[in-house]
């Protein structure tokens, strides 16, 4: 019997340890951490046959126990491709490989429709799989959020889900970067902006990441309205392009845009009204243009399509309207991991908002950010660790508005009821342009709390 290591106890790992013990092989997982939870969790995983190690950090010695028979070593996206303990296995001749590289070795006979970008993944890849459910094919999603691949993989194997027509996966630059042998059928395009450059180290390597999927996908659909894509675009030989600016953005033909009277159309028919899809902002035109493209690949009608559109509840975390608050809209935008997300979250508003935003910062270019502040926002309310650096940017960049400091999300959604009666606001929108994990293991869980929070307040309608 194959030995095999995964590091980790998350829900990549969680996933990847049961695949691997569902094909017969012998699993050991290692996990760095060590409390009560982990502990209930090795305790399930060991009635289970997979023997679980605490309290391992990564590191070559923690191999050591079990270096005999080991064949390949499986990891989460939040281990760094290139960590020094991985880079020594594998000049020992051992196998590093990512948790989605497993599940699609497991699940390629099922098409995949790979989703990426670095904004509007998540709202493509929820639109996409309602879109087709809603139609009649079983499509469920997974991959960077929701349930992992590898997850999905072991329910369809066990018969505890059935099997899919279509798998429609979110893949973040982490995950292709570990899963080179990832080909779908349709690969989607969302966005470029700098991020995660931290792990990365440059925008091109970034870029390189998600542009290798694309190149692996049979069909392949871009967004014709990022800047960035739209520079690429000389350089790919196929693809289909879409476009919320009309049919030639930027002097370019697009295959498939929104026309001056509001409807989605193509080079030879009108198909739908763009307003079937209710959710705000120019930026869910595109991710509605490109979800249109991917169903009609598929193989749905038009008709399909516009009824599916008008029955899609939204997305939790993005742009999520909670309701109304002393009269004004509050959005959970949690999401908003950086500040292109929160950009884009911001834009879509109707003005003056109350801004909250803060948690761990990250790298990137605030300008447009700042500059939707200045143009939309009364208030800015900055928590976390991030806080302080958050505003020295507005400082520095001449912000007009009140910018008030607090440590958490309750003493801000505090301060942000003032400041809704105080300035007569239209919106409240969460949207923390920094990642979750200076108090919150992620963004679901940062939005969750928001929610809680505002619920007991909302204007009874």
């Amino acid at each position: 019997m194959t030995r095999t290591i995964v590091v980790g106890l998350g829900r990549s790992g969680l996933g990847a340890a049961r695949l691997l013990k569902q094909q017969d092989c012998d699993v050991v997982v290692l996990e760095s951490n060590n409390n009560d939870v982990l502990k209930r969790t090795a305790k399930t995983l060991a009635e289970e046959g997979i023997h679980v190690a605490l309290g391992r950090p990564l590191a070559p010695e923690s191999f050591d126990a079990w270096r005999e028979g080991l064949e390949a070593v499986v990891i989460g996206p939040g281990i760094p491709w290139d960590h020094p303990t991985l880079i020594q296995l594998r000049s020992e001749g051992i196998q590093v490989r990512g948790e989605m590289d497993l599940a699609w070795e497991a699940l390629r006979q099922i098409p995949w429709i790979g989703i990426t970008g670095t904004n509007g993944k998540t709202t493509v890849t929820h639109l996409l799989s309602h879109v087709l459910e809603a139609s009649g094919l079983k499509a469920p999603m997974g991959g960077n959020m929701g349930l992992s691949a590898a997850e999905l993989a072991c329910q369809i194997a066990a018969g505890t889900a059935p099997r899919p027509d279509w798998l429609v996966m979110e893949l973040s630059s982490y995950q292709i970067e570990a899963a080179p042998s990832v080909a779908p059928k349709i690969g989607i395009w969302t966005t470029l902006t700098p991020d995660h450059l931290e792990r990365h180290g440059s925008l091109e390597a970034y870029r390189a990441i998600k542009r290798g999927l694309l190149e692996r996908s049979e069909c392949a659909l871009f967004n014709a309205d990022d800047p960035d894509l739209r520079q690429q675009r000389s350089s790919w030989q196929h693809g289909t392009w879409v476009s919320s600016e009309g049919a030639e953005p930027d002097g370019q033909p697009a295959d498939l845009w929104i026309d001056e009277e509001g409807m989605v159309r193509n080079a030879t028919t009108t198909l739908f009204p763009a307003d079937a899809l209710a959710m705000p902002g120019n930026h869910n035109q595109q991710n509605l243009l490109l979800v249109t493209a991917a169903a009609l690949e598929v193989g749905l009608s038009p008709q399909q399509i516009d009824a599916s559109l008008r029955s899609f509840p939204g997305v939790p975390h993005r742009l999520e309207q909670l309701g109304t608050w002393a009269g004004a809209r509050v959005f959970n935008d949690s999401k908003a991991t950086n500040y292109d997300a929160a950009e884009v979250g911001l834009r879509a508003m109707q003005g003056p908002v109350v801004v909250l935003a803060g948690g761990q910062t990250k790298r990137g270019d605030a300008s447009g950010w700042l500059k939707q502040l200045h143009t939309k926002a009364c208030s800015l309310i900055l928590f976390g660790a991030g806080g302080d650096e958050l505003a020295s940017l507005a400082k520095a960049a001449g912000y007009p508005g009140e910018v008030l400091q607090c440590p958490g999300l309750e003493s801000a959604v505090e301060l942000a009821g003032t400041a809704l009666k105080r300035h007569q606001a239209s919106s409240l929108l969460l949207s923390p342009a920094c990642a979750s994990f200076d108090q919150y293991p992620d963004f679901e869980a940062r939005g969750e709390h928001f929610r809680s929070l505002i619920q007991p307040l909302l204007d009874v309608t």
